[in-house]
This record gives structure tokens, sequence and C-alpha cells, in this order.
């Protein structure tokens, strides 16, 4: 991570049980008053993408980090709409779990005076992991990627639309255009300063194709990081953004047949993504692990764009990652490989998957990623041949011989998916696996027959 660790703070982020004595929490607490810190927002992100907090007064974050902080586990089981299901292990009025705040991961929040924020673990109230905690499932699959000395790198491209209090586009103007950044330059500035001063360092940032479209992409982070990073500059930019009087919508879509805003994964392994002798370059190692994600793909649709809302937007034709296949430069393939500027493959060489969005937990996407790509090494897997061009404007025998397939069409049919993938279910362990697969499920299921319209204007302000 970017953010100087002690040693100490290292050993409780991956920690098994709650910690019974935190030595060095009180000096930061003075550190942290003395930064006009009051209050610290304890975050963690549900099975449906949303992103829930629990707060302590300063003064109370000793107590916190310690013991944690009482949370149902009832949240595991609510969908995007709050409400709950019931699945076999989770759902219901019973229970009680501790959110441990990562010390190693609190800054103070540049745009929201007197808050800090802290991304959380859960515990049971006895001092073991939750089973179902999604930080902890991706911190388990860097470990195991660890273990087999790959050192992998990921960050997510954020894209979201700007309207004002009436639900218009703030700005207007050619995509990409110029004319557009003038009339929201001063918000992109402070936007980028307050990043900058929360420690996330801003690579581009530029208006995007659709209506009130913006993204930003941040610096590669270990895989966890990067699901951290995510959430905090979501946040971000919500809060800057209502600071403006605007509101900022990360739903995939906000009006149904038109192109709509994603969360590109950008994954690479150092040293396993150039300089080898497989396509484009690609070292047996990085080869299978991207065909492990590839194989795993229609089940990946359901951790990283499984809410009914996503396939308003996945649609052909439209740079949404729609199809199982992958190829150089490739922006209609769901996997896209970037072999970088020619010399510089070693330290810019990556994959990006195109295929997820905002509804997704990203803890759960990065884990069930490197699950993906560890099956896909543990069985030697290759490449398919990569494809070029628009698969849409294939001959459907051309893209049958290819073995160019779509990706599923509906919530349900990513749901089925997943629960056929062996992969993701002995990576998640029984509750978690259940949990997500109860929630998309249960989504799937109650908005199967929403009018297109009425979903988007449903989900356009839940994440």
């Amino acid at each position: 991570m970017r953010r100087q660790q002690s040693g100490y703070y290292s050993c409780m982020a991956t920690s098994e049980t709650i910690p019974a004595d935190v030595p060095e929490v009180d000096p930061l607490v003075e550190r942290l008053r003395a930064q006009d810190v009051e209050v610290v927002a304890l975050s963690f992100v549900d099975n449906a993408g949303i992103a829930r907090v629990k707060t302590v007064p300063l003064p109370k974050l000793a107590g916190a980090a310690r013991v944690g902080v009482g949370v149902s586990p009832c949240f595991e089981t609510f969908c995007f709409d709050d409400v709950m299901v019931q699945g076999r292990f989770l759902g219901g009025p019973d229970g009680d779990l501790r959110l441990v705040p990562d010390l190693t991961r609190i800054v103070p929040l540049a745009g929201q005076t007197g808050w800090a924020w802290a991304p959380a673990d859960k515990f049971h109230q006895e001092g073991d992991r939750f089973e179902g905690c999604q930080r902890a499932f991706a911190t388990a699959q860097m470990a195991a990627a660890a273990a087999r000395g790959l050192d992998l790198r990921m960050a997510f491209e954020t894209e979201w639309a700007l309207v004002n209090q009436s639900g218009e586009p703030v700005f207007h103007g050619p995509a990409y255009g110029a004319i557009r950044l003038e009339q929201i330059a001063d918000y992109a500035r402070e936007l980028l300063a307050t990043l900058r001063a929360q420690d996330v360092v801003v690579e581009q940032f530029h208006p995007e194709y659709a209506g009130g479209q913006l993204e930003v992409s941040v610096e590669h982070n270990d895989p966890v990081g990067a699901a951290d990073d995510v959430v905090l500059v979501r946040h971000t930019i919500r809060r800057i953004s209502h600071l403006h009087g605007w509101l900022a919508s990360f739903a995939p879509t906000l009006a149904p047949g038109t192109v709509g805003s994603g969360a590109h994964l950008h994954l690479s392994i150092v040293d396993q993504f150039s300089g080898g002798a497989g396509p484009f370059g690609l070292p047996p190692v990085g080869e299978a692990f991207l065909a492990g994600v590839l194989r795993e793909l229609p089940a990946l649709v359901a951790v990283g764009a499984g809410n009914p809302a996503s396939f308003l937007r996945a649609e052909p034709s439209r740079w949404a990652g729609v199809w199982q296949a992958w190829g150089r430069e490739t922006r209609e393939a769901a996997v896209r490989f970037i072999t970088g500027v020619a010399g510089t493959g070693g330290t810019s060489a990556n994959a990006e998957v195109k295929c997820f969005d905002a509804t997704a937990n990203p803890y759960l996407v990065v884990g069930s990623v490197i699950a993906a790509g560890l099956a896909g090494v543990d069985d030697g897997l290759r490449l398919p041949p990569p494809i070029s061009g628009d698969p849409a404007a294939m001959e459907e025998s051309v893209r049958t011989a290819a073995g160019v397939v779509r990706l599923p069409e509906s919530g349900l049919a990513a749901a089925n998916a997943f629960a056929s993938s062996k992969v993701l279910a002995a990576a998640m362990g029984e509750v978690l696996h259940d949990s997500v697969l109860t929630v998309r499920r249960g989504e799937a299921e109650r908005f199967a027959d929403m009018p297109p319209a009425e979903l988007a204007e449903l989900t356009r302000w839940r994440w």
C-alpha cells in the first residue's frame, strides 16, 4: 500500500482474530486530533455493492480498533433496495458482528471537514473472522496468490454521470470534448486536489462519452488496496459533487438505450505479463491466469455486474465487454489485453476486464478474479485465439467457430452461472458464496418484469 505502515498495523490488517490490544492506536488518535478529525467513518460494502457505514467519535476509535463496533449480519442479504432476503446461512433479525477498522488505511477526508475514513473487516463476537467478510475473502485470495509467488497489481476505473438537481447533465458537448471540460474545470480541479490530499494518486481524468459522464483512473495498488481505493474515490466524488450542488450517479445507466457507466478492472502480475513466448509476449503463468479469468467470466458477471440494471448497460457495440472473448486492445471483448508502448511492457502490460460496473462489491470482484486466475494457473490453461473487431458484426457461424459467445444477458442467468462455478464456490466458502447467490437471485427474481425505464430510475442513486 502507498501509506507507511508500522509492523504492528501490517500484521493487524491480516489478523484472523480481533486484536486484544492495539498499542499504537493512542498516538494515532493524537495525530488525527491534530488534523482536526472529530469523527471516523467505518465503511463496508455489502453483497449488493452498497457502501454502508457506521461511525465513531474520535475518542472511541481505540475501542473500535480493540473490540470492534456492532453491526447486524442482516446486511449480508440486503438487496440494493434494502429489502432483505433469506439465504441458507444468513438473513433475518438474529446475531451480531463486529466491525474492526483497518488502521493501515485510515485517512482524514479532505473534502469532509472533521472526518476520517477507514475500511473495516468483520469478525464474530467471539473474535474470529466472519466467514462472509468480503474484504477478508479478497485478502485471503491475495495471500493465496502470494503463496504461489505471484505479485498482483490492480486498479479500478471510475465512471459516473454528473447531473443537477433536476436530473439534467451538468455539462454538454462532444464526447471527450474540451468544451465539456471547460464547463466543469473548477469541479475537476477540486476533485483531483481532494483525492491527492487523501493519498490517492490520479493517473488520468477526462470527460467521457455519455451525457454528463466523467472518468477518473488511479494508480495501481495491491488488490485489497485497489478495492479500498475505489470505495474512497466514489465517496469523494459524491461529496465534492454535493458541495457543488450536483449529484453523481455510478449506476450502470441513467436511461435505457444509452451508453452507461462501468467500473473496469485493470490487473497485472509482476514479471508475468510480458517477455514470454505466449501470445503478445505473455509468459505461461500470465497466460494461464488470464485464461482462468476468461473461463469463469459467466460466473464473474454475477459478482461484478449482476444487478438487474447492469443488463441495461450490457449491450453489444457499446464497449461494455459483453462477449466471452479476449484480444489485444479489443474493446468489445470482455478481456482486453494491453501491451503498452514499445519497450514499457515490463511495467505497463495489463489486462482490463470490461464487463464490471459499480453495482459490484469491489472486494468480491478482486477476490473472485484472483480465484479464477489461480484456478487457471493450477489447471495449466491456455488462451484461445484472440479476436479483433466487433463480434456483433460477425456472422453467427464465425463467432461460433471462434468460441465467442455472449455473456449472461439477465441477472438470473448470471446467478445460475455463479451457482454452477466450482471455482468461486470453493474460493468463497459456503457462507459467502450462498449469501452472494441469495442476493443476486433475489434481485433478479423481484425485478425481472420491471420496465427498463422504471428500473433505471429505481437504481439511479443507489451506488
